[in-house]
């Protein structure tokens, strides 16, 4: 590839094309042959998600967030009210084949001037873990980003403790680029959050890579996978110095 270099001698990167800003998020429904995303309604979503959420009885799936577990519904409920309900977070609830809330994530940190948005708050009741659903899920989350909205850039920031999140990210296409040390403090302890991404140019192969694992094919008559997904690997960030 040529250098650029300006008027002044100094190199320089390439212009960026396209329309900017990027188009916000919208709140619609996203359809997908394993499951549904679509925007969270706090009425009819709240009670059934912590019911789903409640089958972690050792509330495992609340240790890297930095709220939860919550004591009952209504508890719930008024966190949804305080957190979910403004423009800066799109929060999304996945439905399962029986149209079930099992799941919640949202759109955040948006910079669309920029393109570049992230994926967060995500959080799987354990009967949506493992299954095509969950891939499924976060495939249409990207294919929105990248396809229908146009974004460079498609962010997933992780607590360095939480190695199951750290093996999604890699295994669903992102890319590690560092740590941020003592970025956070969450739930009293100190937090190094792990950043990865994927940018617009690597996603029609991650596209394509994720549709062939998403085939029917690719699957026994017991919903087991025949060929796994893992589009990435990479330094696990716990053992970068």
């Amino acid at each position: 590839m040529t250098q650029l270099i300006n008027d002044l001698g100094q190199p320089i990167a390439e212009p960026v094309s396209g329309e900017f800003p990027r188009p916000v998020p919208p709140r619609t429904p996203i359809d997908g042959s394993y499951c549904r995303i679509v925007p969270l309604d706090i009425d009819a979503h709240c009670t059934a998600l912590f019911d789903a959420y409640a089958e972690d009885i050792e509330n495992r799936i609340w240790t890297y967030l930095p709220y939860g577990p919550f004591p009952d519904a209504p508890a719930y409920r008024d966190w949804m009210v305080a957190t979910c309900t403004d423009d800066e977070t799109i929060f999304y609830t996945i439905l399962d084949a029986t149209g079930t809330p099992v799941g919640l994530a949202a759109y955040l940190r948006m910079k669309p001037r920029m393109g570049v948005i992230e994926i967060g708050h995500i959080n799987y009741a354990p009967r949506l873990q493992r299954n095509a659903a969950a891939t499924e899920a976060q495939f249409l989350f990207m294919k929105r980003a990248f396809d229908e909205l146009g974004y460079r850039r498609y962010e997933w920031k992780t607590d360095t403790m939480n190695k199951a999140s750290i093996r999604a990210g890699q295994r669903l296409g992102f890319l590690y680029e560092g740590t941020f040390r003592q970025a956070q403090i969450t739930k009293g302890r100190n937090r190094d959050t792990a950043w990865y991404s994927i940018l617009d140019h690597e996603w029609p192969k991650i596209e394509a890579r994720f549709e062939q694992w998403l085939s029917p094919e690719n699957f026994n008559d017991d919903g087991s996978q025949k060929t796994s997904l893992r589009i990435r690997t990479g330094a696990d960030p716990c053992l970068v110095p």
